[in-house]
C-alpha cells in the first residue's frame, strides 16, 4: 500500500529535532510522497532544502491569505520566480480567502488573483485555504475562469457543507480531508467525504495542526495520514487499501507526481 500526504509544514521548529525520525515514522507508515505546503516565499529555502533532501518530498510556493496583510505585487513577482527556479515545485499555494481569522478582503482578493494567474502561466495546480468564504471564493473563482481559463487544485483540509464541496467540484476542484474529518462531532465534513468522486479525492495531515484521532490534541505529523485515510475509507465503505490506491493516483495526477517503485531512502 502507498499513501501520499498532500498537505504537510515540516518546515517548522517544532520538528528541528527530529526531522529524520519523521521520515522514519512517515516511511513505516507507508506515506511514499509528500507535498509541502508555503505560508510565505520566504520559507522557499528551507523548504527546498528539506526537498532535496528527502526525496519523496515535492513543494508549493505561495502566500497565505492569513499573510497578505502586507501584500504588493513584487511579491508575486517573486512567487513566478521562485516557482520556476526548482524542479521540484509543483504546486502554487497555499492561497485562497480566509475572512475567519482576518477582514483585509481586498488584499487577499489581490494576493489570490495573482496567485490563479501565476498557476495558469505556468500549468500549475493551486493549493486553496478556504475558511468562512466558500460563497465568496466560489463566485470569485466563476468570475476568474471566463477571463482567464480554468485552473486545477485542491480545495484542502477541506471544511465545508455538502453544498459547498459541490460548488468546489463543479469548479474542477479535488476536495482534500486532513485530520478533521475523524473528529466526532464533524459531520457535514463527514458527509462531504461521502459524496466526492472517487477520482476527485484526496488526503492530507496539515500537519504540525489537527492531528486525527486517537492522536488529537498532540502534534500532528505525515505518518498520521494513515488514520486519515482509515476515517475516510470507513465512511466511504471501501477497504483502505483501495482508498489508497485512488488518493495515491489522484495526488499524482494532480501534482504530476513520478510513481515510486522502490523504499523511501533505498
Amino acid at each position: 500500500m502507498q499513501l501520499i500526504d498532500t498537505h504537510v509544514h515540516i518546515n517548522f521548529d517544532v520538528y528541528n529535532q527530529e526531522r529524520d525520525d519523521l521520515r522514519n515514522r512517515w516511511s513505516g507508515a507507508e506515506v511514499v510522497q509528500l507535498i509541502h505546503s508555503c505560508v510565505t516565499p520566504q520559507e522557499f529555502e528551507s523548504i527546498s532544502t528539506l526537498a532535496h533532501q528527502y526525496e519523496e518530498l515535492y513543494f508549493a510556493v505561495g502566500l497565505h491569505p492569513l499573510e497578505t496583510h502586507n501584500w504588493v505585487p513584487e511579491i508575486g513577482e517573486q512567487i513566478f520566480s521562485l516557482a520556476q527556479s526548482d524542479a521540484k515545485v509543483v504546486a502554487i499555494g497555499e492561497t485562497g480567502l480566509d475572512f475567519y481569522k482576518a477582514q483585509n478582503r481586498s488584499q487577499q482578493q489581490q494576493a489570490l488573483e495573482a496567485q490563479l494567474q501565476i498557476a495558469h502561466k505556468l500549468d500549475l495546480p493551486v493549493i486553496i485555504h478556504c475558511r468562512d468564504a466558500a460563497a465568496p471564493l466560489a463566485e470569485y473563482l466563476q468570475k476568474f475562469y471566463p477571463t482567464h481559463g480554468k485552473l486545477k487544485g485542491v480545495m484542502h483540509c477541506w471544511g465545508g457543507t455538502p453544498e459547498e464541496t459541490q460548488w468546489f467540484l463543479d469548479l474542477g476542484f479535488y476536495i482534500s480531508f486532513s485530520g478533521t474529518v475523524t473528529f466526532k462531532k464533524a459531520t457535514q465534513i463527514q458527509e462531504s467525504c461521502q459524496m466526492v468522486p472517487g477520482d476527485r479525492l484526496l488526503i492530507e495531515t496539515d500537519c504540525p495542526f489537527l492531528a486525527p484521532v486517537p492522536k488529537r490534541g498532540k502534534r500532528n505529523e505525515p505518518a498520521y495520514v494513515r488514520y486519515v485515510a482509515d476515517r475516510v475509507a470507513s465512511l466511504r465503505g471501501i477497504p483502505l487499501e483501495t482508498l489508497a490506491q485512488q488518493t495515491t493516483q489522484n495526488a499524482r495526477t494532480l501534482f504530476q507526481l513520478p510513481p515510486r517503485d522502490k523504499e523511501i531512502g533505498r
